[in-house]
């Protein structure tokens, strides 16, 4: 089978990393991960990969697009840059933020601030995300859509980790990917990594947070 244009892309700026023991931005450990901001700083590619989005999504009639800070802002600006001259419609670009509300790391809630919440009321919203690993993150997203009184017609990522857990019917709303990466997830304490004794990577992913809070367990 040939390689997904969008796994090219990623290897091709050294932003795929496996064999290593990582934390993710759900809690969970793995062997692998993407470094999805390598991608931002190289903006013809950025914008190539949104206008993939783009051309896949041009028949929804969608009128927004909305993404989860950071990485979704940029996607989504792009998205929706594309997205306006195919159509030839402006379609708008918002974002949500972590809302420090809650004291759990890995439970941080996505909000709309800054008023964005009535730019996306009645309107048709496409979310857009780097990528998925238990869907968790962008799933919120569509909740605060839906709960601003906005339609999500579709939710697009880069690329999911996970195929067998994150799917439409998980999301509550249609689910597409560029490609697909499939890499293993356990919790902490089936981690096999853990249970070998391989240290955390605390440079790439959420290890420092991690070991952070086990001191602050301890």
């Amino acid at each position: 089978m040939r390689e997904e244009k969008i796994i090219q892309i990623l290897k091709k700026i050294d932003a795929l990393v496996v064999n290593d023991h990582f934390v993710y931005t759900s809690g969970k450990h793995g062997s692998a991960y993407i470094r999805k901001d390598k991608l931002y700083p190289f903006t013809k590619l950025t914008s190539k990969v949104c206008k993939m989005i783009a051309e896949q999504v041009k028949d929804w009639g969608i009128e927004i697009v909305v993404g989860p800070s950071v990485g979704g802002i940029v996607l989504s600006q792009w998205t929706a840059y594309h997205l306006s001259h195919i159509t030839k419609k402006e379609v708008l670009s918002v974002f949500t933020e972590k809302s420090y509300d809650d004291v759990a790391i890995y439970d941080l809630q996505q909000k709309f601030k800054r008023g964005y919440d009535a730019l996306v009321k009645g309107k048709r919203a496409l979310v857009v995300e780097d990528l998925t690993n238990t869907g968790d993150s962008v799933k919120k997203v569509v909740e605060q859509v839906k709960n601003a009184g906005g339609t999500v017609v579709g939710v697009y990522v880069l690329v999911n980790r996970n195929p067998l857990d994150v799917h439409s019917e998980k999301m509550g709303a249609p689910f597409h990917s560029l490609g697909v990466f499939r890499a293993e997830a356990w919790d902490e304490k089936d981690c096999p990594l853990c249970k070998k004794g391989i240290p955390v990577n605390t440079t790439v992913g959420h290890g420092k947070e991690f070991l952070g809070k086990i001191t602050e367990n301890e």
